[in-house]
């Protein structure tokens, strides 16, 4: 299964790590394709520089570890062919994972989490994600 993630689970992974995230890193790195798109590591870049200024060499290492398919947000996109996202600036990472055929969607964002007309990708929480994959 292709598993695209959303910033704030990477942030989580990463500056918070828990029992659930090693979790999730373990089953999603064990079974399935994690994809990341250009959009969220450029996103995750400006996070980490403004609230963790001197962890960045943290998030460089953490990517040079993780086996993972990058895919490219289009740089000219049409976000009215897509569904409205209440935060505007999230309708590129949706837009993504659905021209990238992803299978599952894992984030914390509620901006996510309400939309009901998505097909695919499943958007999921950490959290339902684990229940739903039984490793």
């Amino acid at each position: 299964m292709r598993v695209m993630l959303d910033t704030n689970v990477f942030i989580s992974m990463i500056f918070f790590p828990s029992a659930q995230t090693r979790e999730l890193a373990k089953r999603l790195t064990d079974g399935h394709q994690i994809v990341v798109c250009d959009y969220v590591i450029e996103e995750m870049r400006l996070v980490v520089d403004r609230k963790f200024p001197t962890k960045r060499k943290c998030l460089n290492q953490f990517f040079r570890e993780l086996p993972f398919e990058l895919v490219y947000t289009p740089k000219a996109i049409d976000i009215s062919g897509f569904p409205d996202m209440r935060d505007v600036k999230d309708s590129p990472i949706l837009a993504t994972a659905i021209l990238e055929n992803i299978d599952v969607f894992i984030t914390g964002d509620k901006d996510f989490l309400v939309l009901e007309d998505v097909e695919s990708p499943e958007i999921m929480t950490m959290t339902e994600f684990l229940k739903k994959d039984m490793r």
